[in-house]
C-alpha cells in the first residue's frame, strides 16, 4: 500500500453550514479546525490545502462553559508604550462584531503564522446572524449539536 501524496489541482474543496446557536465555542472551534486544514480526509497531506470552505451562522449566540464570559481574557497591544489593551468574551459578543470571539479560537488553533495557515483560515466565513450570501455554493448542512450530547450548554 503506498502514501498518498495529493497535488493541489487534485483537491476538490466542499462548502459546510454550520448553525453555532447555543454550541460551546471551543468544541466548535477545534472542529472548525480540523475541517479548513483538511485532516477530517483520508488523502490529507500536510504541506497542501486540502480543507474545506465553511460558513458559521449565529456566531454571536455562541456559549461558554464555566465562567469564561466574564474571567476569560482577550490582550491586544496598540504598539504604543502602555498600550495593552484588555477585553472579555461577554464584551466582544455584546459589541459591533460578536463573530470576532468564534474567529479568534479558530485562528488560534491552526498552525503557526505560514502562507498555508493564512490560505487554510481565509476559507472561513462566520456571521453573527442567521442570513449569509453563500447559498450559490450549495453547502452542506453539518449539524454540529447532535455529533456529541456535549456540543451544546445545557442551562
Amino acid at each position: 500500500m503506498q502514501t498518498v501524496s495529493v497535488k493541489p489541482a487534485d483537491v476538490v474543496n466542499k462548502w459546510v453550514i454550520i448553525d453555532a446557536e447555543g454550541v460551546v465555542v471551543g468544541r466548535l472551534a477545534s472542529y472548525v479546525a480540523k475541517r479548513l486544514r483538511g485532516k477530517h480526509r483520508a488523502d490529507f497531506t500536510p504541506h497542501v490545502d486540502t480543507g474545506d470552505h465553511v460558513v458559521i451562522i449565529n456566531a454571536a449566540k455562541v456559549a461558554m462553559t464555566g465562567r469564561k464570559m466574564t474571567r476569560k481574557l482577550y490582550h491586544r497591544h496598540t504598539g504604543h508604550p502602555g498600550g495593552i489593551k484588555t477585553t472579555t468574551p461577554a464584551k466582544i459578543l455584546a459589541s459591533r462584531f460578536p463573530e470576532r470571539v468564534l474567529e479568534l479560537a479558530i485562528k488560534r488553533m491552526l498552525p503557526g503564522e505560514s502562507p498555508l495557515a493564512r490560505d487554510q483560515y481565509a476559507k472561513l466565513r462566520v456571521y453573527g446572524g442567521a442570513d449569509h450570501p453563500h447559498g450559490a455554493q450549495n453547502p452542506e448542512v453539518v449539524d454540529f449539536k447532535k455529533m456529541n450530547s456535549k456540543n451544546v450548554k445545557v442551562a
